[in-house]
């Protein structure tokens, strides 16, 4: 069979408009394919260069398909079974920062450049005080805050050369974080005045929120089905799901350089991210948190087999409509939708979405995306969520067990398989401490732990004792514990 630089694929020859810092998965299969369908529909004219930031991995692989990959979207939508295909040829170069270091920061001084795209993870916009504008920054920060200024001392403080910088990195105010990391790193580097100025100024920094599974690529034999199917070999296909939501924040309007909703494409742009950033956290990465720790325990281990089991989806179906979903401060039937759409998007046939994979760091996650659901229904009703109560009594039955080795904690579900319980280390070694302990006391120490929570949840009234009573039904028996909360 024939490789993808073999298929006669026509290409557009554009100006560089982007410069996006990170080659993964995620951002091929969200921004670079939403600026490719902008460019075919011609409300964009640009194409993007990739920087690899860090020194981990190769580029081999898009050195020899000439940058060119295909886009596999799967799932469902709309009750309907999506399987679309899409190559995507708007990458004209992808650079490794280090190795092509005179090349990628030459793209400082394009004159058509005017986007830039990040996904460096949620440690990557981080301040590092020791680094050096010498050479190559080591950070995401420092690469960036030296890039500007590269281009700052090509045009000087023209207005027109600043540039709209888009980090998709999933942390609060992402835009606004990076934009005060630059800023430190202009002082400690002792920067110009009036580059700080430009900075402040010139350039757009963006919060952003970002919307879609992806999975990358696929296993051997869903990628020999698909080879099938396009008819070409490509060792760059990204697999993700149908759905996305990128919601632009900024003070200034940018919505006419950028226009991809013009395309039909799922982008928002506002001057305030915060209730689609809540209704997103809550609802959707609430369904996931308030859930997946008491499946795993009822012995399921994939998202979409919860969504079909009677019980299982009852539960998650019910804990997002009834107690997550009226807490969101937007109109209800756009929250109720959303959460509808977040059902379709969990019963993905294509998607085999591991609960354990999502299991991972489960306390910092159910302080962040279930218990603000948890205070606002207990202010909003003066009695207790049963069924997030119940998701609390299951996370301390995920995480029970006194063995810790190398820094993972090791647990058995019922039918005497262990399981590897991935946490911060002071997390996990407070588990293995206290879970010998009677269910009472355990309950009162994990409940009362500020440094999990922010706060001592053994305040709120009746809570222990109802943790306690559905904790030591899930350990007997877990499904059974299930059945009866979602019954009661």
């Amino acid at each position: 069979m024939k490789n993808i630089t073999e298929q006669n694929i026509a290409r557009t020859d554009r100006p560089i408009k982007v410069v996006q810092f990170g080659e993964g998965n995620f951002l091929r299969a969200f921004v670079d394919y939403m600026i490719d369908i902008a460019n075919e529909k011609g409300v964009f004219d640009g194409n993007i260069a990739i920087i690899k930031p860090i020194s981990f991995g190769s580029l081999e692989r898009f050195d020899k398909q000439n940058n060119l990959y295909t886009v596999v979207l799967r799932g469902k939508e709309n009750s309907q079974t999506v399987n679309d295909k899409r190559v995507i040829t708007s990458v004209s170069k992808v650079l490794d920062a280090a190795d092509d270091y005179e090349e990628y920061m030459a793209l400082a001084e394009l004159d058509s450049l005017r986007f830039v795209v990040s996904n460096t993870t949620e440690a990557g916009i981080v301040l590092d005080k020791s680094d050096s504008i010498e050479g190559l920054p080591s950070s995401y920060p420092g690469k960036l805050t030296k890039f500007l200024y590269k281009r700052f001392m090509k045009f000087g403080a023209d207005a027109n050369k600043g540039l709209i910088v888009l980090p998709v990195e999933l942390i609060e105010n992402n835009g606004g974080k990076l934009k005060e990391c630059v800023l430190a790193l202009s002082d400690i580097w002792k920067l110009p005045d009036e580059f700080k100025a430009w900075i402040n100024e010139k350039n757009i920094f963006c919060s952003t929120l970002v919307d879609r599974i992806v999975t990358g690529y696929p296993g051997a034999e869903t990628a020999s089905k698909i080879y099938e199917e396009i008819g070409y070999t490509d060792e760059l296909i990204d697999v993700g799901e149908p759905f996305a939501l990128w919601v632009i924040e900024s003070d200034k309007d940018i919505s006419s350089e950028i226009p991809l909703d013009k395309a039909g494409l799922p982008v928002v742009f506002t001057n305030d991210q915060k209730p689609y950033r809540e209704r997103k956290v809550r609802v959707l990465n609430g369904a996931h948190t308030s859930s997946v720790l008491a499946a795993y325990l009822c012995g399921f281990d994939i998202v979409r087999d919860c969504m079909y089991d009677p019980i299982m989806g009852k539960f998650i179906r019910s804990v997002v409509r009834t107690e997550i979903a009226p807490q969101v401060n937007l109109p209800a039937d756009e929250v109720l939708a959303f959460a509808d759409s977040v059902f379709e998007r969990f019963e993905n046939p294509f998607i085999d979405h591991a609960l354990l994979s999502i299991s991972l760091n489960s306390v910092s996650k159910w302080k962040a995306r279930v218990l603000p659901s948890f205070k606002d229904y207990v202010k909003n009703n003066g009695e207790l969520p049963r069924l997030i109560t119940f998701s609390f009594a299951a996370l301390l039955a995920f995480y029970t067990s006194s063995e810790l080795i190398d820094r993972t904690l090791i647990a058995k579900r019922a039918n005497g398989d262990t399981y590897s319980v991935r946490d911060d280390e002071n997390v996990l070694k407070f588990f293995a401490e206290n879970s010998g302990k009677a269910s009472s006391e355990f309950v009162k120490l994990a409940s009362s732990n500020e440094g999990f929570w922010g706060e001592d949840l053994s305040l709120y009234e009746g809570f222990t004792t109802e943790v306690t009573k559905w904790y030591d039904l899930i350990c007997m028996d877990a499904v059974k514990a299930l059945k009866t909360v979602v019954e009661a």
